[in-house]
């Protein structure tokens, strides 16, 4: 069994990609920011229903960065489709370089069944471009904590991916 190639894409390549595979996803029933970050914050339901009220449903591109670094906790309380509309974002907000403390890293190779099925809902490109980004953090210096990792999900939970 041959090992995928681990070059990354040009930056502005992963980005283009990035924008090109999540257009048009939108949030749908799934949790939103904010409504995550009430569950993280043990709101009640009402509370709840109420952050979702500030949540952004349609357009993923329109979360201000400042938003998703106050609620990057949430990245722990979306379910699937909450993971995929909100994804993107956090994605381009990471390549930017805005400090996320290393949590979009970790959902992303934690291999828990948990964690494995807020992406159920990614299809095959956007599961490829996962790939992509990981093998771009990859060379990273400011990844190199993560870099075991990041290897180990590539060669793991998200192989299937790799082309």
């Amino acid at each position: 069994m041959t090992q995928p190639s681990l070059s990354p894409l040009p930056t502005d390549d992963l980005i283009a990609e990035i924008r090109r595979v999540f257009n048009g996803v939108e949030l749908g029933d799934g949790i939103g920011l904010w409504q995550a970050q009430a569950i993280d914050d043990y709101e009640d339901e009402a509370g709840q229903l109420e952050a979702r009220a500030r949540d952004e449903k349609v357009d993923w591109a329109a979360i201000p960065g400042k938003s998703l670094l106050y609620c990057d906790s949430s990245l722990s309380f979306f379910d699937a489709d909450g993971m995929r509309f909100h994804l993107p974002a956090f994605l381009l907000a990471e390549i930017a370089g805005e400090e996320r403390g290393g949590g979009l890293l970790f959902h992303l190779t934690n291999d828990t069944t948990y964690a494995l099925q807020r992406f159920a809902t990614l299809s095959a490109e956007q599961r490829q471009c996962i790939v992509h980004f990981l093998k771009w953090c990859l060379p990273q210096e400011r990844y190199s904590l993560e870099r075991n990792d990041i290897e180990t999900a590539l060669r793991g939970d998200w192989r299937n991916a790799s082309g």
